[in-house]
C-alpha cells in the first residue's frame, strides 16, 4: 500500500530555522514544524547527495540534497532566496529534499537527487516547488544567464520588474525536472517581494532561513 508522506514549508512566523541559531530554541522550532530527528545540512551549493538510513543521519553533512526510504526521518533544506524542492515517489515509499540554487541546479542537484531515488527504487516521481526569488526581482549577470540556459534553454531567461537581465529559477527546476518526466507543483511566494510573510537574503540581508520538510509516516500503510 502506498505510504503517507508528510510535507512542510516554513514562513517568518514559524520562526528562524538557520542551522546556526540557538540551538535550543532552532531544536523546539523543528519540532514544531516536523516532529523527528532532522537531516539538516551545509549546504555547498553543489549537487552532492546523501542517503539517510536512520533518522537524523548525516545531520550537518556538507551537500545539497537528501534521499531516504526510512520512516520517520526527517530530510530539510534550508532557503532564503534559493527553490526549496521536495520530491516523492508515487507510492511514498522514496522521498527527497533538494536545495536548488542556481549553481546546484547547474550543477545537477536534481537529477542527481532523483538519480540517487531510482536507485532506492522510487518511480512515478513528483515534486514541489516551495517559495523562492521569482524572475521579476532576481537581477542577474549576463553571463551567467547564459550559462544556465545553455544547460536548460532560453525558458530561464527573462526580465525583472524594472527591465534588466533577470534568471527565472523555478523556468529553470521545471526543466531539469521536466527532462526526467517528473512534474512539479509550484506552491509560489516570491522571497523577495513578501517580506512580511519570507525571509529573505538578496533583497533585505535577512540572515533567517526558512526550511522545507518532507517525511515518510512511521506506520503508514
Amino acid at each position: 500500500m502506498p505510504r503517507s508522506v508528510r510535507s512542510s514549508f516554513s514562513e517568518r512566523a514559524d520562526g528562524d530555522l538557520c542551522i546556526d541559531a540557538d540551538p535550543t530554541t532552532l531544536e523546539a522550532r523543528r519540532q514544531a514544524l516536523a516532529p523527528g530527528a532532522w537531516t539538516w545540512l551545509r549546504q555547498v551549493h553543489g549537487a552532492d547527495v546523501v542517503t539517510v538510513t536512520e533518522p537524523g543521519e548525516h545531520a550537518g553533512a556538507e551537500a545539497d540534497a537528501s534521499v531516504t526510504t526510512r520512516p520517520g526521518a526527517v530530510l530539510a533544506v534550508h532557503t532564503a532566496d534559493c527553490a526549496p524542492v521536495l520530491l516523492a515517489s508515487g507510492d511514498g515509499a522514496v522521498i527527497g529534499a533538494a536545495h536548488a540554487g542556481w549553481r546546484g541546479v547547474v550543477s545537477g542537484v536534481l537529477e542527481r537527487t532523483v538519480e540517487e531515488m531510482a536507485r532506492l527504487g522510487g518511480t512515478g516521481v513528483t515534486a514541489q516547488v516551495g517559495p523562492h526569488i521569482r524572475a521579476r526581482c532576481y537581477e542577474f549577470g549576463v553571463a551567467d544567464l547564459d550559462e544556465v540556459a545553455a544547460r536548460y534553454g532560453d525558458t530561464v531567461r527573462a526580465t525583472t520588474a524594472w527591465g534588466t537581465p533577470a534568471l527565472d529559477v523555478t523556468a529553470a527546476v521545471r526543466a531539469a525536472l521536466g527532462a526526467l518526466e517528473v512534474p512539479v507543483v509550484d506552491h509560489g511566494g516570491c522571497t523577495a517581494c513578501e517580506p512580511d510573510r519570507l525571509w529573505s537574503h538578496r533583497a533585505r540581508g535577512d540572515r533567517s532561513r526558512m526550511a522545507a520538510t518532507i517525511a515518510i509516516l512511521d506506520g503508514a500503510a
